[in-house]
């Protein structure tokens, strides 16, 4: 038979007064964990996460004694009485929910006041007090105030009828109440309005599926042409870029040609204008130490695109100018200056082409709504030499912009104009000025 000495060995317990007596007490069980020291692990291990059993924690306190005890509900008027389980310390202590029971204060008027301010020839009194009274039953809840109205005796009456007496009465007792001098917060209800939103809502409940997917599809030509709105002003910021970009490049060749040829004294540089980064060649400058080959200098920069780079090999070969000439201070410097320029044009043709295709886009669906009665027939001031009429705008003039029609689709694609306007651009590819 087991003794107690076994069991404190397979329970791995300690202490003098166990040893001694060979019996084991409380204090064994409850403080069995203080004494023993657990050796290291010999591999690291998390027992703070997973599924684990949580011991019981026991204490030497007595337990707060609970009691079944009657209580009753503040927000009651019958005087109900209910039992639950409660701690015996808080016996006689008033329900803890009752503070959650918050009621609405509806004013109560007197005879004299409703004779002198609240009277109204289209309620009576009667009915304005059983407004008020329903109103303190089910704290303003006009939904219900309307379900419980008593209609066979008083006038039948909507929802947007009852708030608009009952906040015009709450309005006029707290002005005649108020003290002189101070700001009042009087609530206002608008019916008017409140009958407007509700015939509007039951409007647009009462949609069919015709007229929902009218809707849908005309949100969605808003968005595309929103879209193309934003993509039409950011390809004018373009633009503009560009030409001020062609304009300074031009300011500062001539400057460069009137200036003198003798080798100065180094001077402070002089500020440049700015110059978009998005026109010509910005070619790396070369001024750290050390032996650098000039060929390096004329090496096309990583922010030049792959079709940049053909148009601009295909401009030069048009130009007979050799794509690897000989790469001396001065050839090199104009070399890079040439398609610096090459590009600068590549770029102004692209923007030329897409311009031209909007304006086509924009010329055949204004033909399209002129066929079809929409708008009025177009001012001609001249035809244009593809014997198409003109659509009577200006150039340069921005306020009949805002008068064209966006569109979304178009007859024509980008390809097609400039296939169309690319005779005109072979002999602009031969301006530049050619290669010594």
């Amino acid at each position: 038979m087991a003794t107690g000495a076994d069991v404190r060995d397979i329970l791995e317990l300690g202490g003098v007064e166990s040893e001694n007596t060979g019996t084991i007490n409380k204090k064994d069980i409850i403080n069995s964990d203080k004494d023993k020291k657990d050796a290291p692990p010999l591999l690291p291990s998390d027992t703070t996460q997973g599924y684990r059993t949580v011991k019981a924690k026991l204490g030497s306190k007595k337990v707060r004694p609970w009691k079944w005890m009657p209580f009753t509900n503040p927000a009651r008027k019958d005087g109900a009485m209910f039992y639950h389980w409660r701690r015996a310390a808080e016996e006689g202590k008033d329900y803890p929910f009752a503070r959650f029971n918050k009621t609405v204060q509806v004013p109560v008027y007197s005879e004299q006041e409703y004779q002198m301010y609240l009277h109204d020839d289209a309620w009576t009194k009667a009915e304005t007090d059983h407004l008020f009274d329903l109103a303190r039953r089910f704290d303003l809840r006009f939904v219900v105030i309307h379900d419980r109205y008593d209609h066979q005796q008083f006038k039948k009456r909507s929802v947007e009828d009852l708030k608009e007496r009952y906040y015009h009465i709450c309005a006029k007792l707290a002005n005649i109440r108020a003290a002189p001098g101070t700001d009042l917060k009087i609530p206002v209800f608008d019916a008017g309005h409140e009958r407007r939103r509700k015939e509007q809502l039951e409007r647009l409940y009462n949609r069919t599926p015709e007229q929902v997917a009218e809707e849908e599809y005309l949100i969605q030509e808003l968005r595309k042409i929103e879209t193309r709105k934003k993509e039409r002003e950011k390809r004018t910021q373009d633009l503009q870029k560009l030409i001020t970009a062609a304009d300074t490049t031009t300011e500062q060749r001539r400057a460069e040609r009137k200036a003198p040829k003798k080798k100065l004294p180094q001077k402070k540089e002089t500020e440049k204008p700015a110059v978009p980064e998005t026109a010509g060649i910005k070619f790396p400058d070369f001024k750290s130490a050390g032996v650098t080959l000039r060929s390096q200098r004329m090496k096309l920069p990583s922010s030049v695109g792959q079709k940049k780079i053909k148009a601009l090999e295909q401009m030069l070969m048009e130009l007979g100018v050799d794509l690897n000439p000989m790469p001396t201070e001065e050839i090199v410097q104009m070399f890079n200056e040439l398609r610096s320029d090459l590009v600068l044009l590549y770029e102004l043709k692209q923007a030329f082409a897409n311009c031209e295709y909007e304006l086509q886009m924009l010329r055949h669906r204004y033909e399209a709504l002129a066929k079809a009665g929409s708008i009025g027939p177009l001012s001609v001031e001249g035809a244009h030499p593809d014997g198409q009429t003109g659509l009577g705008i200006e150039e340069g003039k921005g306020d009949t912009k805002d008068q064209i029609i966006d569109v979304v689709g178009a007859p024509l694609t980008p390809n097609s104009v400039r296939r169309k306007v690319g005779g005109a651009e072979q002999g602009a590819l031969r301006s530049p000025t050619q290669m010594p």
